[in-house]
């Protein structure tokens, strides 16, 4: 038996209003790491105009995330705060880094107050917001960021490297979490706040401009193969080469930590060539089969 509930989130408000703006700021705290949870899709859940109004039933989710669910995705209700937000952080990280001891002299870290926020899209396609941070008080963990003519007034004084960031903007307390490297870019800022995500790079203008030259390397294409999503035991493979499958038919099962684990086609295909037997011992992402 495998109970995937590991949390129970409880809140209380005046109102049905009160209530979920509160659980949204909770999940915004809520830090879970080490294994995937589904605190962005809830955060999410929770800002659908349907379910704020209370209109919704068993069929919601399969109406709205029929075709499953992405952070990325998720419209922000002021999606220039996150901008604002990894700039704020970026600059910390700078401050703390200019402070190094034995630095050559002339060659040291240099901060300004103008960066550009680049956040990292789908096929290469990135986004570039030129920003200001000014009146840094590096004690206080007090900046001013102006993003897109608007100022963010951010005082935080969350610990570098802690996921969660405490603090208030323009007189409103926030909760939200950045982390370096969590994306495959181990550059980036993950920001993450009311369900919405996004993997950015703060650079100087000229590294800004000098990223936009940079050619895009696509991943490659790995849609049609069959691979083992974690390390275990090949019991079966229930296809052979040349046969037609079909979505949602069994391909392979794998047992592993005592389970058993079925693998299902994607789509519809043709298989080419088996690349695993039974009774062999896979690693995670080891290619099991190969479609034509």
């Amino acid at each position: 038996f495998y109970d995937s509930m590991i949390a129970k989130l409880i809140v209380h408000g005046r109102d049905r209003a009160h209530a979920i703006a509160r659980m949204r700021e909770a999940l915004d705290a809520f830090v879970i790491r080490g294994v995937g949870s589904n605190i962005p899709f809830q955060a999410a859940l929770l800002a659908h105009p349907r379910f704020v109004a209370g209109d919704f039933n068993t069929g919601f989710i399969a109406e709205h995330y029929g075709q499953g669910f992405r952070a990325e995705d998720v419209v922000h209700d002021d999606p220039d705060f996150l901008v604002a937000l990894a700039a704020f952080m970026h600059r910390r990280y700078r401050a703390r880094a200019s402070g190094i001891s034995g630095q050559l002299e002339g060659h040291g870290v240099k901060v300004g107050e103008r960066f550009v926020v680049v956040t990292l899209g789908p096929g290469g396609k990135n986004a570039h917001t030129p920003v200001s941070v000014t009146d840094f008080k590096g004690k206080t963990g007090s900046s001013a960021v102006q993003v897109n003519g608007k100022t963010y007034q951010i005082d935080s004084a969350a610990s570098l490297g802690d996921p969660r960031v405490e603090g208030v903007v323009n007189d409103r307390p926030f909760f939200a979490q950045v982390e370096r490297g969590a994306g495959r870019n181990p550059l980036a800022l993950r920001v993450a706040h009311h369900g919405t995500r996004i993997d950015a790079v703060v650079l100087s203008p000229l590294g800004a401009r000098l990223h936009q030259l940079m050619p895009y390397k696509a991943p490659p294409d790995l849609s049609k193969f069959l691979m083992s999503p974690m390390p275990g035991l090949l019991v079966e493979v229930a296809v052979q080469s040349g046969q037609q499958v079909q979505a949602g038919e069994k391909l392979a099962v794998i047992e592993a930590m005592k389970m058993e684990n079925v693998l299902f086609a994607a789509r519809d295909g043709v298989v080419g060539t088996i690349s695993a037997a039974k009774g062999d011992s896979l690693a995670v992402d080891q290619i099991i089969l190969e479609f034509a």
